[in-house]
């Protein structure tokens, strides 16, 4: 929200919001907000938005959500940087990173999810044992 309110976001550029997934949030905020606001900007056919949180149904534009696996269980939108370029292909369905495998495994080798924002209670128990959004989200 930081960078879509400060006009940091340009026409062409993909926006990820990561470590809002079941185990990242923990659970999956809405992705209303920064949606509203780029579209409230006139960016919402301009710029894609993606994430491991979810959408509800006044969401507007280029918007994926529920990816899985997440960023916080080592899925790939954890390891995308600032400056990579994103190939959003909606024919085929597909979303990639555009580096090649060995930059991919290098960051893989080296990622390091964010300490949990819970670490007792229910929901540190939840994001310990909760699944991707691809499997239900359910606990394990």
């Amino acid at each position: 929200m930081k960078a879509i309110m400060g006009k940091k976001i340009q026409p062409g550029d993909v926006i990820i919001v990561r470590y809002e997934g079941p185990k990242g949030g923990p659970g999956m905020r809405e992705m209303l907000s920064p949606t509203s606001a780029i579209s409230g900007m006139g960016m919402g056919d301009k710029v894609a938005l993606i994430t491991d949180g979810r959408f509800s149904g006044g969401t507007r534009g280029l918007s994926i959500g529920h990816v899985s696996p997440e960023a916080a269980a080592g899925g790939p939108i954890g390891l995308v940087r600032d400056g990579d370029t994103i190939v959003i292909d909606l024919k085929k369905k597909t979303v990639d990173i555009g580096i090649d495998a060995k930059e991919l495994e290098q960051r893989r080798a080296g990622f390091r999810p964010p300490e949990p924002k819970f670490t007792s209670g229910w929901l540190a128990r939840y994001a310990r044992l909760v699944t991707s959004a691809n499997t239900g989200a359910v606990l394990k």
